[in-house]
C-alpha cells in the first residue's frame, strides 16, 4: 500500500467520524443540551439533529416524559406528639430541559428532600386524627409546596401521594379498642331507637283501639236509650189504654195486663242462667188463673167477634133483605113407579 492509498483512507475515516459526530438523532420524549467548549448553547429536540462537529458536544440526555419518585418512609411527630412512619409517591415532569440540567446537581435527589422536608412540616402541624383522616388535605398542601418550589429548575410537579401512615401499635391498638366501642355504642344506640319507636307505634295502636271501642259503646249506648225510649213510650201508651179500659168499666183488660206482666216475670225468672231450680210461689195458684183468665178473655172475644159477624151476615135462604124467595115445589113420581 503506497502513501497515497493511506492518505484518501485517513480522509475517508476522518469524514466519518466528521459526518458521526455532527449528526444526532433524539429519541422520541427526551432532549440533549449541547454545550459548546463547556457552555450551554442549545437543547436537541427529537428527531435528526446536526451540532458542529470537534466543537459542540452533547451535555445532558433528559426524559421530558413524567417521571415516579418514591419517597422514601420517615418517621414524624405530630402536634399532640404522637409518632407516625409515613412515605409518598411524586410524579413530575421536566418542561424545560436546560434548567433541569443546570439548575440544579441532583434533580431527583433535591426533589426527594423537599418532599420530605415539607411532609414533616405539614403533618406535625396536625394532631394524629387530623393525620389519619385529612390525607387529601395532606397531598394538596405538599403538592402546593413542592411544586412552588421545584418551579425554577424546569420541573413540573403534577401529583404527591402519602402511600401509607403508621403509628406506633400501641396507639393502632388503641384506636382499635376506640373503634369498637364507638360501634358498640353505636349499636346500642340503634337498638334503643327501634325499642323507642315501636313502644311509640304500640300506643298509637292501643290509643286508637280504645278509641274505636270508646266509639262503639257510645253508639250502643245511644242506640240501648233509644230502645227504652221507645219501650217506654210503648208502655204508657198500653198503660193509658188500660186505664181507659178500666174507666169505661171493662176489667178485662186491667186482667190481661196485670195475668202478661205476671207471666213475663216468671218466664225470666226460669230462664235465669244462675238457675238450676225454680222455685214455684205459693201463689201459683194466682198464676194459673191469670192465665185461665186471658184464655177465658180470648174466647170470649172470639165468641163476641163470630156473634156479630153472624148478625150482619144474611141466613140460608135468605136474600140479603130477609125475605125468602119463590122457590117451584118440586115435581111429584107418578103413582105405580
Amino acid at each position: 500500500m503506497d502513501g497515497a492509498t493511506i492518505f484518501v483512507l485517513a480522509l475517508l475515516v476522518l469524514a466519518l467520524v466528521t459526518i458521526f459526530s455532527g449528526v444526532k438523532s433524539v429519541p422520541q420524549g427526551r432532549e440533549w443540551t449541547v454545550e459548546r467548549f463547556g457552555r450551554f448553547i442549545k437543547v436537541l429536540k427529537p428527531g435528526l439533529n446536526l451540532i458542529v462537529p470537534y466543537v459542540d458536544r452533547i451535555g445532558r440526555k433528559l426524559s421530558m416524559m413524567e417521571e415516579v419518585l418514591t419517597i422514601p418512609s420517615q418517621v414524624v411527630i405530630t402536634r399532640d406528639n404522637a409518632t407516625v412512619t409515613a412515605d409518598a409517591i411524586a410524579f413530575y415532569q421536566v418542561v424545560d430541559a436546560a434548567k433541569a440540567a443546570y439548575e440544579v446537581a441532583n434533580l431527583q435527589a433535591g426533589i426527594t428532600n423537599l418532599c420530605l422536608t415539607n411532609a414533616r412540616t405539614v403533618i406535625g402541624a396536625m394532631d394524629l386524627d387530623e393525620v389519619l383522616s385529612k390525607r387529601d388535605e395532606i397531598n394538596q398542601r405538599l403538592l402546593s409546596v413542592v411544586d412552588q418550589a421545584t418551579s425554577p429548575w424546569g420541573v413540573k410537579v403534577t401529583r404527591i401521594e402519602i402511600k401509607d401512615l403508621s403509628p406506633p401499635t400501641d396507639i393502632t391498638e388503641a384506636m382499635a379498642r376506640q373503634m369498637k366501642a364507638e360501634r358498640f355504642r353505636r349499636a346500642e344506640v340503634t337498638q334503643a331507637d327501634g325499642e323507642k319507636q315501636g313502644a311509640i307505634l304500640r300506643a298509637e295502636g292501643a290509643k286508637q283501639s280504645a278509641i274505636l271501642q270508646a266509639e262503639g259503646r257510645k253508639e250502643a249506648a245511644f242506640r240501648d236509650a233509644e230502645a227504652r225510649e221507645r219501650l217506654a213510650q210503648a208502655e204508657a201508651k198500653a198503660t193509658q189504654m188500660v186505664s181507659d179500659s178500666i174507666e169505661a168499666g171493662n176489667v178485662n183488660a186491667l186482667n190481661y195486663f196485670l195475668g202478661q206482666k205476671y207471666v213475663d216475670a216468671f218466664a225470666q225468672l226460669a230462664n235465669a242462667p244462675n238457675q238450676k231450680f225454680v222455685v214455684v210461689p205459693m201463689e201459683s195458684a194466682g198464676l194459673l188463673g191469670s192465665i185461665a183468665g186471658i184464655a177465658e178473655m180470648t174466647r170470649e172475644a172470639i165468641t163476641t167477634q163470630a156473634a156479630s159477624a153472624a148478625t150482619t151476615r144474611p141466613a140460608r135462604g135468605q136474600n140479603a133483605a130477609g125475605t125468602v124467595p119463590n122457590v117451584a115445589p118440586p115435581p111429584t113420581r107418578p103413582a105405580g113407579t
